[in-house]
This record gives C-alpha cells, structure tokens and sequence, in this order.
C-alpha cells in the first residue's frame, strides 16, 4: 500500500529554495525498517528527491539503474558513511504531482518489507522504480476500456496457473505482458499469448506484430481465449487483482513481482473505483498455435512485407482446448 504524499511533500516545501552550496539538503522522514528514508532536494536543479539507506546492502558497478522520463535514479553519499543510498530524483520534464505519487508508491512498497535486511529492500526499491519506467515509458495513463478487459484476461490466465500448480512467483516472473513482453507469457520453453473479449458472437483478437504467434524460436506456443460477460452481479478489476493477491500471499517474491507487474501495467489501487464494470469468466479456450492456425509471421507473408498487425476470429482457430495443467505440462514447465 502506497504511503500518504503529505510527509514528502511538506520536507520538499521546507527545503524549497535557494542555496548557498550545491549538493543535498535532505530531511529525515519515516523509516521502513532498516532502510532510513529522507525527503531531499539537490541543488543548484531543486529538484525533489526521496534519498534511501540500503544497510548492508551491496550494488554492482557494473549495475544498471532504472531511468525514467521523468526521474533519475542514482548512487549518493549524502552522509560519507559509506551506506549504499540511492537517490530518486525528480527529472526537470517529470510532474511534480505524478513524481510525489510514484514516491508514496515506492515508499510504501518499502513498508510492506520492514522486517527484510538491506539487501531485499534494494531489491524491492530497484524493482517497484523498474515498474514505474515502465508505466511512465507508456504514457502514465490510467487503463482505458480496452486495457481493462486486457488485463482482466491476463489476471484469469494468471491465477489459471498458479492453480494448474506453478509457484507464484515463478508464475508472475513469466508474466511479461506488463512489460512489453513480445507475449504475454513465456514459460519453460514457449509462451502462451492471451486474448480477451465481451463478443457473444465470434472472438475477434488483434495480433500487434508478425512476431507475436511466431514460434520459429520458443516451442509449444499457446493462444488463451478468455470470453468475458459484463453482468452487475460479476467482479471488478479491483476483485480480480484481489484475487491474485490472495494466490500470491505468503510467497514473498510472489507477492513483490505481482505488485511491480500491477504498476507496470497501470493499474493502482488509488484508481480502483474508476472501473465500475463488472465480468463474470464465461469460458476458456487454450489452442496451441499450429501450421494451421491462421497467423502472419515472417516467413508467411510476401518478401518485402516487414511489419503487419492483423485481426483474426479466434472462434475459427482450428484445434482442440487444452486444460492449462496439459499447456504447462508440454511447457515443460510442470
């Protein structure tokens, strides 16, 4: 749960302003754990900044760390006390609206590790700024209709196979869909891709490259046909993700991963009363993508032809359903 943006928000008010010196001047705000937070600023930019100690903790030269539009994210030594701090940082194109919220969210997923020693708190952090890069690289929007049902559909696979037997965090490790993932998910040695629609009538899928039912390199390739109904009486994208989170709880690189693939895909508990529609699953097909399953790939189409993104009826999808224990079984994942 993210953190109220009150206490950041009045440190940065505070140390707004000019100064005599360039560097940080930072306030201390409330700890998680071990990890000792500050609310800061770096001057001469003024640029406001959450400032994290990661005790014990070590980081790699050769680490990359996430960069986004609009923040930057950096080693610091505000102190010299030879503690790894990271500095988040407000980028000069950032919001300072969207930049206080991604700090709550940031903070918060901090709280919700109190008790782990340096090292996991590091993870955490690089992992939840990861999240938000990647929601920021998309336009920081809040799910429109379509993203909605995509994302249901996506949750439904998911808990599909947590309960088909793949650990939780191995399960939301291969959920890639959030992260621009050239399929939705891929497991063991292939992938399954997941399609989602109200239609009562036909299944109509948009395929957004020639790559994606390509399976040259990744073997078996599986298509998930989620049908939805919108009924008052169904679940909310907020009860779905509730859904997964109880599937996750107690498994604690479950529970982190599920979290940043949920900010990665735009979707915050703070929004959760935006999406009043409700589904009920109405059915599943699982079809393995074959030689004759209708698709474009790059050695189906004409010589010269170098992007493509096409409409099919999955109803017309020849082939037989599959459980999702029978999928992850020839994913060699299971």
């Amino acid at each position: 749960m993210a953190r109220p943006t009150d206490e950041c928000a009045v440190a940065w008010q505070s140390l707004s302003g000019a100064a005599d010196e360039p560097g940080w001047r930072t306030i201390p705000v409330t700890p998680a754990g071990g990890c000792q937070l500050s609310a800061g600023r770096r001057f001469p930019g003024n640029q406001e900044a959450l400032l994290a100690s990661f005790p014990g903790a070590s980081l790699p030269t050769a680490e990359k760390l996430p960069d986004g539009q609009g923040f930057s994210v950096e080693r610091v030594d505000p102190h010299g006390d030879g503690v790894i701090w990271i500095a988040l940082a407000r980028a000069p194109s950032g919001g300072s609206e969207l930049f206080a919220t991604m700090v709550a969210n940031v903070a918060g997923a901090l709280d919700a590790e109190a008790g782990a020693d340096g090292a996991r708190l590091l993870r955490v952090f690089i992992g939840r700024v990861r999240a938000w890069q990647e929601f920021m690289r998309k336009g920081a929007q809040s799910l429109g209709p379509d993203e909605e049902i995509g994302l249901v559909g996506e949750l439904i696979v998911l808990a599909s196979i947590i309960d088909a037997g793949l650990p939780a965090a191995i399960a939301c490790e291969a959920w890639l869909g959030p992260v621009d993932g050239l399929r939705d998910f891929e497991i063991g040695t292939g992938g399954i891709e997941v399609k989602c629609a109200l239609s009562a009538v036909g299944f109509p899928a948009r395929i957004g490259s020639l790559d994606q039912l390509d399976d040259m390199a990744r073997q078996p390739l599986f298509v998930a046909c989620v049908r939805l109904r919108q009924v008052g009486t169904g679940q909310s994208l907020h009860d779905f993700v509730e859904t997964l989170r109880d599937l996750a709880r107690g498994d604690e690189e479950g529970d982190r991963v599920l979290a940043e693939r949920l900010v990665a895909a735009g979707y915050f508990d703070s929004d959760a009363s935006r999406y009043v529609r409700r589904f009920v699953h109405a059915a599943s097909r699982i079809v393995e993508v074959g030689p004759s399953f209708p698709r474009l790939t790059p050695s189906r189409v004409p010589a010269g032809i170098v992007r493509a993104s096409y409409e099919i009826d999955l109803d017309c999808a020849p082939g037989p359903s599959v459980g999702m224990d029978e999928a992850l079984k020839r994913l060699g994942a299971l």
